[in-house]
């Protein structure tokens, strides 16, 4: 490859990552907004979550269609078709984690709709959404600096999102067994929660995705990466 194409090459893949940087903060900023509007009742922000999403799957649409253009212009080999591969799939996992906040947003508007809220304390669902939150940041990180260590230390995070659902699950069954009342909402939450650890998830695979593109190590299902299970 010429040096006019290599650096033409170069610029077209740095085009491609501040891109999904971009749409990586929007989706951290949808999430963020989702949760505290499902703390504060706060309806204009669940609408807005819900119309954000259309955004997010505009931005996943365009960047898949660069990556396939570059792969078939481009021809990229070792480190960067792994860059490109690790790119496609980071797009689809911040677009389900835009559906995860969308989900979030129109589940908190169901509750809110009702007249009489029975809802259970909902400061442990808080903490598990700032524990997600902090695991995107930290993902998007890695992503930004490609840096392993971080990537790793993202991966670690998501123990205690799930330890945290497992606690708020607990806790709603409890909740609805002591008041029936309480069954309707206190299910709608479940499925918020089950959101949260889902974002958990695929930050997660974004980490893993940045081990892959710097090591060429693949790090799903193993040790290091943790295997994930259960529907995107």
């Amino acid at each position: 490859m010429s040096d006019h194409l290599s650096k033409q090459f170069d610029l077209e893949l740095e085009n491609i990552r501040t891109r999904i940087l971009q749409m990586g903060g929007l989706v951290e900023r949808q999430v963020s907004s989702a949760i505290d509007a499902f703390s504060t009742g706060n309806l204009n922000a669940m609408q807005q979550v819900v119309d954000t999403d259309r955004e997010v799957d505009s931005l996943e649409v365009a960047i898949d269609e660069d990556c396939t253009l570059l792969i078939a212009r481009r021809q990229p080999t070792a480190r960067d078709l792994r860059l490109v591969m690790a790119v496609s799939r980071i797009v689809t996992d911040l677009e389900r984690i835009g559906d995860k906040a969308a989900k979030i947003a129109r589940m908190s508007q169901k509750l809110y709709a009702t007249e009489r809220h029975h809802f259970p304390p909902l400061s442990d669902i808080r903490h598990c959404g700032q524990l997600a939150i902090k695991m995107l940041q930290g993902a998007l990180d890695s992503l930004a600096r490609m840096d392993i260590d971080t990537a790793r230390q993202a991966i670690r995070e998501d123990a205690a999102i799930d330890a945290g659902f497992n606690g708020v699950l607990r806790q709603l069954i409890t909740y609805m067994m002591e008041d029936p009342r309480t069954i309707g909402e206190s299910l709608d939450i479940i499925w918020i929660a089950k959101a949260i650890e889902r974002v958990g998830d695929h930050a997660s695979n974004i980490a893993e995705n940045v081990v892959y593109v710097v090591s060429g190590v693949d790090i799903r299902h193993t040790d290091d990466g943790g295997e994930k299970s259960g529907p995107t």
